[in-house]
């Protein structure tokens, strides 16, 4: 009788825990782009995953001139939207995921310049940041907000 339940104790498996072992968040200075790393562990072998990392951002967009400056008032915009990138990863023999994920800042939208000006992204800015594991259906701590500060320190007038 012991030996049956033996038997069947070793035939168990043990179910899959999954939990955020770290998730962070960087901004880009280069480019205003937003990157979400973690790692995240009892996850079974083998197993796609997908994440979401999201935000609430604003950008702002401003039109240079030849003498690298931001001429007008007029020629800059300040445009707000959500913003996401979404990927799915494997979780290999390991049962662990370490990856991260770039989100772009919103586009300028309908916002352009006129001609002899070049458009440039001179500021983001990223709120309620969101790492999610969307197959198990959770989500990481809370992630920082994030700025830029101006990104176009030699462009008198855009920030």
């Amino acid at each position: 009788m012991l030996a049956g339940v033996i038997a069947i104790g070793t035939g168990v498996a043990l179910a899959a825990s999954p939990h955020f072992l770290r998730a962070s968040d960087a901004i880009n200075f280069d480019n205003g782009d937003l990157t979400c790393s973690w790692k995240e562990a009892g996850l079974g072998n083998n197993q796609n995953i997908t994440y979401v990392c999201s935000a609430s951002a604003t950008a702002t967009y401003v039109c240079i001139n030849g003498g690298s400056a931001n001429p007008s008032a007029a020629n800059k915009t300040t445009v707000a939207a959500d913003v996401s990138a979404e990927g799915t990863f494997n979780s290999g023999k390991n049962g662990s995921i370490t990856a991260s994920l770039i989100v772009h800042p919103p586009g300028s939208g309908s916002f352009s310049c006129p001609p002899g000006q070049t458009m440039g992204l001179a500021q983001v800015s990223y709120t309620n940041v969101l790492l999610t594991d969307t197959t198990n259906g959770i989500a990481s701590p809370p992630l920082a907000d994030q700025t830029t500060g101006c990104l176009l320190p030699d462009v008198r007038g855009a920030c």
